[in-house]
């Protein structure tokens, strides 16, 4: 057949009028097309060759014209139309007898030129050249003329509505003249063309910002669509990691701050005038914040869902158009003829299975398209929710009254689940929020199409579905419920094992670890008891989701069976298998959705109760007179501004929510700063805490407050500062001498000009406070002094000096740089309290508070303390310091004096006053400073608690770099990894999958397990495909019998049955219902047993697993050396325990199941459509290597992603709890704003990394499901061109695209999970690491029963040529050490830092290595003894009071060995036993974690009752009394003298006053005994060691 334009000679006559020739309109369309492609491809290439110099145009100029988004919709119609056109066009000249090449040539030229004028049109917007915009206004009018004139012509002739072209050819012409709107539009805003002055326009702010690299706000809409943008990202990934840089800011629309204030109008517009009182509903102001977005999302989700059933009704269509193929004669077609060609009617078209296919593509497409966006936005509108609400919250804790917190009834823990729990259960419920209304008409919908294909027995079928609904439900209840004692029972657990790990020392020590072990493990069994249910019921769901759409097909085709008697056409069959696919996924979800939405119920209550609870400040004293406050305000707003000017772009949080609180009354006495009068206080639980408290403090004086254990001094500073709740009385604080105070320090230290109106308003109302419990930030050192002052050197360094760091600096890795706190490197107690005070000392306040800076610091440092800190660098600044102290013997330096008793004010005045008006407390003071104060300058060296602790951090750093980081540090892994970033390794970044430690993981679920999966998972997949197969036989053979048409088809069924001859003969119906019924069923039913089995194997398998991982992880950290604690972090082997044990119990195993039952569904479903159509596989072989490298670059991406998400997350929630930690201080000094800027920044850092991470996720979804939809096509059009060759059944068409369809739901979990596996199994990696550490060898080569009961009843002890290391890389501690210890003698042991004292008590113990010489005990060489029975004979209290949660008696006798009388006679002997008594419960009275319902020194005596009870008769002191006040102190000599008058006791020293009444006394020096001698005879010889040790303690 000749190809010429327009068919038979006829048609180029044009008699009638040129413009009644219907070929030449068709000609004329052309012109415009034609035009298009002439102009734009020009200025295309020139534009293209000029912006190929510059690698990529800014983004700047991704400025949007006018109507960007209409114009981009509209020509995506346009193109839609012109595929239509051209289909119409093929089908229609197919009919013909010649070809009409004008009947779909314009079209084609058509589309190429709507490409054209999107393609050119972006490259305008992109270079921001509008003028050049003309081109497509012409196009677009010549383009409206030409449809018109052929619409104008297709009336005339009477072709009509019910003729498929005039339909097209009218939607042309609407589109083009609405884009010829559009285009008029953008001449009308921008005026570049017609006016005289065109209009200058900038790009957002964002965009001028370069640090904004989320660009999917700014990008156009089909980038927006697909997440075009996000490749160079990705991919990008592969060969360096994503950092933070990469991620860069977050637009300003998404900021916390701009979400904040919105959810914040929203919250406090609720508060009426006429009821300022009524709780606000934060779901109302959640709506009005965010119920736009919402809306849109649901739109999208409901196109989404409706696009979603074109599938099923497009399989039918196709295979029902593929049977019923050239049934109509061409005769009685040609009726429909106007101007020489065909008209075909509109359903016409809708009949050919070619035109399906393409339609069943695009529907497909633009369905997975709607869907992502519809979940883009949801997630985009739930990260800006969860930003709002964490400001929110914060806001909140910054006013939280302080007796809410030490009252327990707002814990830490429940303000950490405030913001890492319900928050993220707020952002999931708004996630899934539209499925909420999308779902049911979803399923409303499939049912009525399942009725309109199937009628009644599909509505069986539905209804099995629906029945099973609430089981769903039912299940997802009892799982929510099972992982809430899940969860309490692992922080139970968790607290346990940190209590363990903090106390591990003394657990070795008293070779407790056993019992405290046992503990964990018994509470681990109860979790894994909730696990194993948690597991069950995971299962069941799993197995509900699969199970359910086989039950439903069994129900509907058995009852079609018996209802119809012939069973459906293929067509009908698979179209209703389809629709089940699709309607089991809504009810699956539905029960997860409403699960989320009870779970987000309750977090909204739990916020709303948190956001009502008292607030802090609500005494009229807070806020001053009225006009002080206007004073206040104006001035935080200079403050403000003085901010802006220097950065710009910093918003300022809350400048209009700081209130000026505690502003100052005149009050009468002018040198007075701060006054109290009358003054009552409680903690809010209505017991006074401080009554009757009249006192003043004087301006510029040194004020000391003093008192025995507990009488309140710390209450009456925070009281002074307003945290306590008043009930009567005042407190005033003086406002006059400010500004000359400032000013002199100013001057003082630094001749800057800081003396500006800003700087002081600043330092107004800010007081240094430095809290009792020391409270660090997790940041610097130096970030911890400063604490947002300006750095100012010489400052800093006094400081520095003041508190002695310098030294304990110099030990750390980085110097002042060494990240501290939580995360960082742990601190001891006394460095931590000296960076406090020097925090307090640094600020440029005019009043310091210190409550007892001096009670973790020795003798030495405290003098030095107080002499360059207190009385220098404070003094001479002329700064107000009140002092809480226990050490008496400053009281001299004191201008001032507050003795407390019992919650009220003893005395009040000077020394001397009191000297003269109090003699018998002043002599009481005076026995206690048994000490000369002439001697406090003589700066001999002494060893120290200090020097202990400098000694510890020395020896974790040195050690850590003796290991030679062989231990696996998360941070150092990753770096190792990337350190080799040479060019070699650069191309391919870690993509492997570590097989090993799936490996590790699934062998520690044991083998039986493992094969149990692997098979009944292949074997469920088969089963399943079985069914559907036979499903296709079944139908197919119906629909022959019913027809009787063609043995071909019967013998292409006979082929597939592999010629089984029974059906040849065509035998009576009722045969072949035997025959298919019962096998469908056997087989359904299998397929329901089979999901059943594998679901549960795979769970429990998971559960084992973990259960083993736990139990080794345990026993090897418990019985590890005490060395391994030194060198690894605690936090860090917390981590294991708490997160890595977390995602092994819980994460994995649904991560496990749902890879593998997507990868075999993918791939059962690729080999269905490969074995129906072979030339499938052709078409495969592109699309696998697509699918491999979309799926390789997104999971390097997406751990990148992940671990960036994860390390954001945990400063944000460590900046939450520090602050709720630290409130008193942050409140003393005023940095509320500074805090919250941090918390905004931690905030939209940790918001970026999630919103990457979520368009990440889409960028791989949208390209799998196109990858999906494009199998779909392949596999429909392969079995329509094998189809006219007459292979497969119209069933297995039916049923190669049923699977198709499957495939693109599948394919992105596949890779999604493989992402997720890949992350999960670093715990199993790093678990696995600590499983590898050496244990301590506990047998020894002595047994048990050798050893004598009553062994060591003398207390005798030898010590033999020691020599003692703590590490075999180390360098010896104690170096060839000899002594006798009689029985029954008091030995002192004294010597500086690093003399080896405390290594010397450890090798008692057997704790470190001793590898020369021996210690006897009682003529037994303690080598050769089984720890558990050598450290369980001996007594020792360590210098760090180590209290564990349970009672009183569990921490005096764990082991439930002793007599209550015994225990009370400890606590008698250790001065507790009235306290002890007093409490409610007595022995059985609780202690809270880590003691902290006692105080320090309370602490101390209870270890030491702890040391009485166990009756060994050797006792050793480790500087045991470091903590206590002088009172105790001298008591708690004297009951050594004499309640261990009969046994051995070794003291460590620390004041050397404490072993002058010793019987012996060792000095040593480097490892070394230099000193041996009784006390009276070494202090004669004056220049010895020990006497000088005396003369400086003395």
């Amino acid at each position: 057949m000749a190809l010429s334009f327009c068919g038979n000679n006829v048609a180029y006559s044009v008699e009638k009028g040129v413009l009644n020739n219907g070929c030449f309109v068709d000609a004329l369309n052309l012109v415009p097309h034609v035009f298009l492609l002439f102009i734009t491809f020009p200025i295309l290439f020139i534009g293209w060759g000029s912006q190929s110099s510059k690698v990529q145009i800014h983004h700047n100029t991704w400025l949007h014209f006018p109507g960007h988004n209409m114009r981009w919709i509209l020509t995506f119609l346009l193109l839609f139309v012109h595929v239509c056109e051209f289909a119409e066009g093929l089908v229609s000249n197919n009919v013909m007898k010649t070809n009409h090449l004008h009947l779909f040539m314009p079209a084609f030229i058509g589309f190429i030129a709507a490409t054209t004028s999107v393609v050119y049109y972006h490259n305008i917007e992109t270079s921001n050249f509008p003028k050049l915009l003309l081109v497509l206004f012409i196009y677009w009018v010549l383009a409206f003329i030409t449809k018109s004139i052929k619409l104008w012509k297709f009336a005339v002739f009477n072709v009509g509505p019910q003729h498929l072209r005039f339909c097209i050819t009218a939607a042309l012409v609407i589109l083009y003249g609405l884009l010829m709107g559009v285009e008029i539009n953008v001449i009308r805003v921008r005026k570049y063309v017609f006016f005289a002055n065109s209009q200058k326009v900038k790009p957002p702010e964002d965009l001028q910002d370069l640090g904004v690299r989320f660009l999917q706000p700014f990008v156009n809409l089909l980038s927006k669509a697909t997440y075009w943008w996000m490749n160079p990202l990705i991919i990008g990934a592969h060969k360096r990691p994503i950092e933070l840089k990469k991620i860069g800011k977050l637009p300003i629309a998404m900021r916390a701050l701009t979400n904040y204030l919105r959810l914040k109008d929203a919250y406090e517009d609720q508060r009426t005038p006429e009821d300022p009182d009524r709780a606000p509903s934060i779901w109302r102001s959640m709506y009005r914040a965010f119920g736009r977005p919402i809306l849109l999302s649901s739109t999208f989700r409901y196109l989404a869902d409706l696009l979603g059933f074109a599938g099923p009704l497009c399989i039918s269509g196709i295979v029902k158009y593929l049977k019923d193929k050239d049934d109509v004669a061409p005769a009685d077609k040609m009726k429909e003829t106007y101007l020489g060609v065909y008209f075909m009617s509109s359903t016409e078209l809708l009949q050919n299975s070619s035109v399906l296919a393409v339609l069943l593509f695009l529907a497909l497409v633009l369905q997975r398209t709607f869907l992502q966006a519809s979940y883009y936005v949801t997630i985009e509108t739930g990260i800006n929710l969860r930003g709002a609400l964490l400001a929110m919250i914060y806001n909140k804790i910054l006013r939280l009254s302080t007796s809410n917190m030490s009252m327990g009834e707002m814990t830490l823990g429940q303000i950490n689940n405030l913001v890492a729990i319900e928050t993220n259960q707020l952002m999931w419920f708004l996630f899934l929020c539209p499925n909420l209304w999308a779902m049911p008409v979803q399923i409303v919908m499939g049912v009525i199409l399942l009725y309109y294909l199937l009628g009644w027995s599909a509505l069986v079928g539905a209804s099995v579905i629906v029945l099973l609904a609430p089981v769903q439900y039912l299940i997802a209840t009892k799982l929510a419920d099972t992982q809430k004692s899940t969860l309490e029972h692992s922080t139970d657990r968790l607290k346990k094992t940190s209590e363990i790990l903090k106390g591990i020392k003394l657990l070795k020590l008293y070779a407790w670890e056993n019992i405290f072990c046992d503990s964990v493990e018994e509470t681990r069994g109860k979790e894994l008891t909730s696990l194993r249910t948690f597991a069950f019921y995971t299962s069941l769901s799993i197995f509900m989701n699969a199970a359910i759409p086989i039950a439903a097909v069994l129900a509907t085709f058995v009852m079609h069976h018996f209802i119809n008697k012939s069973g459906p056409s293929p067509s009908e069959a698979f179209a209703a298998l389809a629709l089940f696919h699709i309607l089991v996924t809504p009810l699956f979800l539905l029960s997860t959705v409403v699960r989320f939405a009870v779970k987000a119920l309750v977090s909204v209550q739990k916020l709303g109760e948190f956001l009502q609870s008292d607030e802090i400040g609500d005494d009229s004293w807070r806020n001053g007179d009225i006009s002080v406050s206007l004073e206040g305000g104006k001035k935080h707003l200079g403050m403000t501004k003085a901010i802006n000017r220097k950065q710009p772009m910093r918003y300022q949080m809350d400048n209009y929510e700081q209130p000026s609180r505690r502003q100052m009354r005149p009050t009468e006495t002018e040198d007075v700063a701060v006054k109290v009068s009358h003054g009552a206080f409680t903690w809010g639980n209505n017991l006074l805490t401080l009554s009757d408290i009249n006192i003043s403090i004087p301006t510029g004086q040194l004020t000391m407050i003093v008192g025995q254990v507990g009488c309140g001094k710390s209450s009456l500073l925070l009281a002074m500062l307003g945290e306590m709740q008043a009930i009567e009385g005042m407190v005033y604080w003086s406002k006059h001498p400010d500004c000359q105070m400032v000013h002199e320090g100013n001057i003082s230290w630094s001749e800057t000009e800081e003396s500006d109106e800003d700087n002081r308003s600043k330092n107004r109302n800010s007081v240094a406070y430095a809290a009792q419990k020391s409270w660090l930030l997790n940041a610097t050192v130096e970030e911890n002094i400063t604490f947002g002052s300006p750095f100012n050197k010489q400052r800093y360094k006094a400081v520095i000096d003041a508190c002695s760091l310098q030294p304990d600096i110099d030990l750390l890795p980085f110097g002042d740089q060494t990240e501290i706190g939580e995360r960082g490197i742990n601190l001891s107690g006394g460095q931590r309290q000296r960076i406090c005070v020097g925090r307090a000392l640094y600020q440029n306040t005019n009043i310091v508070f210190l409550d007892d800076p001096f009670s973790a610091l020795d003798i030495h440092l405290s003098d030095h303390l107080m002499q360059e800190g207190i009385l220098k660098l404070l003094q001479d600044d002329k700064r107000t310091v009140v002092l809480v102290t226990h050490k008496l013997q400053y009281l001299i330096h004191a201008d001032w004096i507050i003795a407390m008793k019992d919650g009220s004010v003893l005395r009040e005045g000077t020394l001397k006053d009191i000297q003269t008006h109090d003699i018998e407390l002043y002599d009481h003071w005076k026995t206690l400073m048994n000490r000369n104060d002439q001697e406090l300058e003589k700066d001999i060296q002494q060893d120290s608690q200090t020097t202990l602790e400098r000694k510890t951090l020395r020896r974790a750093f040195y050690s850590r770099e003796a290991k030679n980081q062989i231990d696996d540090e998360d941070e150092e892994e990753e770096e190792e990894e990337e350190d080799d970033d040479n060019m070699s390794t650069t191309t391919n970044r870690r993509s492997k999958i570590p097989w090993k430690m799936c490996w590790c993981y699934l062998s520690s679920g044991g083998f039986f397990m493992v094969f149990m999966m692997v098979s009944s998972k292949l074997l469920k997949h088969s089963v399943i495909v079985a069914i559907d197969y036979w499903l296709a036989l079944w139908t197919s053979s119906k629909t022959n019998r019913s027809n009787d048409t063609g043995a071909d088809m019967l013998n292409g069924t006979m082929l597939a049955n592999g010629g089984n001859n029974t059906l040849s003969t065509p035998g009576t119906p009722e045969a072949e219902h035997d025959y298919y019924l019962p096998v469908f069923i056997i087989l359904c039913a299998a397929g329901i047993t089979l999901c059943l089995i594998t679901s549960l194997t795979v769970e429990f398998l998971g559960v084992s697993a973990a259960t083993n991982l736990h139990h080794n992880l345990l026993n090897k950290i418990i019985h590890a050396p005490i060395r391994f604690f030194d060198v690894t972090p605690l936090g860090q082997i917390l981590n294991r325990f708490s997160a890595d044990t977390n995602i092994i119990d819980q994460h994995i195993p649904p991560t496990l199941e749902s890879l593998t039952r997507s990868t075999l569904l993918c791939l059962s479903a690729i080999g269905v459509i490969a074995s129906i159509t072979p030339a499938f596989l052709i078409a495969l072989i592109p699309l696998a290597v697509a699918f491999y490298f979309i799926q390789k670059y997104f999971r390097v991406a997406s751990k990148d992603l992940q671990d960036l998400d994860d390390s954001t997350q945990l400063p944000l929630l460590c900046h939450f709890s520090e602050t709720a930690e630290g409130l008193t201080t942050i409140r003393a000094f005023r940095h509320e704003a500074r805090f919250k800027q941090r918390m905004l920044e931690l905030t939209d850092t940790n918001n970026t990394a999630y919103l990457f991470l979520s368009a990440a996720n889409r960028w791989l979804e949208v390209r799998t499901d196109y990858l999906g939809a494009v199998i779909v096509l392949t596999a429909a059009v392969a079995s329509i061109c094998s189809f006219r060759y007459g292979l497969p059944a119209g069933g297995l068409v039916g049923l190669g695209l049923t699977y198709a369809l499957t495939v693109t739901n599948y394919l992105n979990w596949v890779v999604r999970n493989l992402a997720d596996l890949e992350v999960q199994m670093a715990a199993v990696k790093k678990v696995n690491s600590f499983l590898s550490t050496e244990s301590e060898n506990y047998e020894g080569s002595m047994d048990t029963s050798q050893v004598p009961e009553n062994w060591p009843q003398e207390g005798e002890i030898k010590i033999q040529d020691l020599c003692v290391r703590y590490d075999p890389m180390l360098k010896p501690v104690l170096k060839h050490v000899n002594a006798y210890i009689k029985p029954g003698q008091k030995v002192g042991i004294c010597g500086r830092t690093g003399s080896g004292k405390s290594s010397l008590s450890l090798a008692f113990f057997n704790m470190v290595d001793i590898y020369e010489g021996k210690i006897l005990i009682d003529g037994i060489d303690i080598c050769k003894l089984p720890l558990q029975t050598l450290r369980s004979r001996l007594s020792i209290i360590l210098q760090d009071p180590v209290l564990f949660s349970g009672s009183i008696r569990f921490n005096l006798d764990p082991e439930r060995t002793c007599t209550d009388d015994r225990l009370w006679e400890a606590l008698e002997i250790a001065q507790l036993k009235n306290m002890v008594k007093a409490l409610p419960g007595g022995l059985d009275a609780v202690v809270t974690e880590g003691g902290e319902n006692f105080s320090v020194g309370q602490r101390q005596l209870f270890c030491l009752a702890r040391a009485f009870v166990r009756k060994s008769s050797i006792l050793i002191m480790d500087e045991a009394t470091a903590s206590i006040d002088m009172a105790t102190e001298n008591i708690l000599q004297k009951v050594v003298m004499t309640a261990f008058a009969d046994r051995t006791v070794v003291t460590i020293a620390h004041r050397v006053h404490t072993i002058l009444t010793a019987d012996l006394v060792i000095v040593m020096k480097r490892g070394n005994i230099l000193e041996y001698d009784k006390p009276e005879t070494l202090l004669e010889q004056e220049d010895g060691m020990f006497a000088s040790f005396v003369k400086a303690d003395m």
